[in-house]
């Protein structure tokens, strides 16, 4: 009987130390990830990064997108929902981290859209048609086209201009730049140049109103 308390009592130990030594490493993952984006801020916006929102907004969420991502797709209507619920006081700024196989073709398409003044349609027509166009995990470019049809795109235009030299290098530097600040996977969200200390909604909605607060006190 003896023995079995003295192995009960070490396996809850066990238990203990591995849990506080879980808290500990995501403790210090999440300040060296503050830290990094400290100290690359110039990193983390660009003045080509498309924005939504109040431009003097007190929030200013950046993500990093990949538009092949489910996940990104399944924040977006959260994150539209977090700034109507705050009107006026958040901003979002995207940069484009596409991981996926063939997603910086679809992020070519993105940008040339956004010389027509279509890039918030053209986004939200991915997001709802993304499983036609990504197949085991790899985006199809050839088969996103009937989902762009319906929101007024010059179709001939933006071919044109997504092969342009300058929308490749947008999509490069917006690269180099998540390597700079350690972001590799998407959905990634950075509020007031703080990263999330955990991935989750919730610590973003957290993160968002803490800002908030902020905002007010001053």
């Amino acid at each position: 009987m003896k023995q079995k308390s003295i192995v009960v009592a070490a396996a809850v130990f066990l238990v203990l130390v591995f849990g506080l030594g879980a808290v500990y490493y995501q403790n210090q993952k999440a300040e060296k990830a503050a830290q990094t984006a400290k100290e690359n801020a110039v990193a983390l916006l660009r003045a080509h990064s498309p924005s939504f929102g109040n431009i003097s907004a007190p929030v200013h969420i950046v993500e990093f997108l990949d538009p092949a991502c489910g996940t990104c797709r399944d924040f977006y209507p959260r994150v539209k929902q977090l700034m109507a619920a705050h009107p006026g006081k958040i901003r979002v700024s995207v940069r484009y981290a596409p991981f996926h196989t063939g997603s910086d073709q679809v992020v070519r398409v993105m940008e040339a859209a956004r010389n027509q003044g279509l890039f918030k349609e053209t986004l939200e027509a991915l997001f709802a048609s993304q499983e036609l166009w990504v197949r085991n995990h790899t985006a199809h470019l050839d088969l996103i086209w009937p989902s762009l049809s319906g929101i007024g795109l010059d179709m001939e235009r933006l071919k044109a201009d997504m092969v342009r030299p300058e929308v490749a290098q947008l999509i490069q530097q917006d690269l180099v730049d998540a390597n700079t600040l350690d972001v590799t996977m998407t959905p990634e969200f950075f509020v007031n140049g703080k990263p999330l200390p955990s991935f989750g909604f919730e610590e973003l909605k957290k993160l968002v109103e803490d800002a908030l607060a902020e905002a007010n006190r001053k």
